[in-house]
């Protein structure tokens, strides 16, 4: 008798420490899930379109509570993650041009931004070509890779234009490779 009350006594204690262990890993799960949707995500960078800046399979740091609680403007400039506008279900990294409201246009391989030049700093090489003019809608962003001479962007996309909702991010930092790791403008 004595036997089987201190064999239950060690299944109960047994089936305690488990139950406490699913319930710390189930909790840190659960917050690695809220994190990684609403705060934070690592994105891989699969195309050329914004070299210089960025090269082909970076590691990004992708920070979203800013921009998931609008507690923070997207700014022009900003590297960005978004839903490509043609296919929702494709992210696009790229950077913020044209601000609603904005007239953007590109002649002889200038960029005007509201009949003024803008320069940058960033572009890998001089754009070719002449493109629009595009009015901003409101609500909406024009989207540019720095490689402009080979960036599927704004200038050609059927839906020219991302709106506030489908900007997942703001890439903040470059996690990998480690040699060229830091913060990205």
């Amino acid at each position: 008798m004595m036997e089987q009350h201190q064999t239950l006594k060690l299944q109960n204690k047994v089936v305690k420490e488990a139950v406490e262990w699913i319930l710390w890993i189930g909790g840190a799960v659960l917050i690695a899930l809220v994190l990684r949707a609403y705060v934070f995500s690592l994105v891989i960078v699969p195309t050329g379109s914004m070299l210089n800046t960025i090269q082909l399979n970076d590691k990004l740091f992708v920070y979203k509570l800013g921009y998931v609680l609008h507690i923070e403007d997207v700014k022009r400039g900003d590297i960005v993650v978004f839903k490509y506008p043609d296919d929702r279900k494709t992210l696009y990294v790229k950077r913020v041009i044209g601000l609603p409201g904005d007239t953007i246009e590109i002649k002889d391989g200038v960029l005007y931004i509201n009949g003024k030049v803008y320069k940058e700093n960033y572009l890998k090489e001089p754009m070719v070509g002449s493109f629009g003019p595009y009015k901003v809608p409101p609500g909406h962003y024009f989207m540019m890779g720095d490689n402009r001479n080979d960036s599927h962007d704004s200038r050609f996309w059927e839906h020219k234009y991302v709106p506030r909702d489908d900007i997942i991010g703001k890439v903040v930092f470059r996690v990998w490779p480690l040699s060229r790791a830091g913060v990205l403008k």
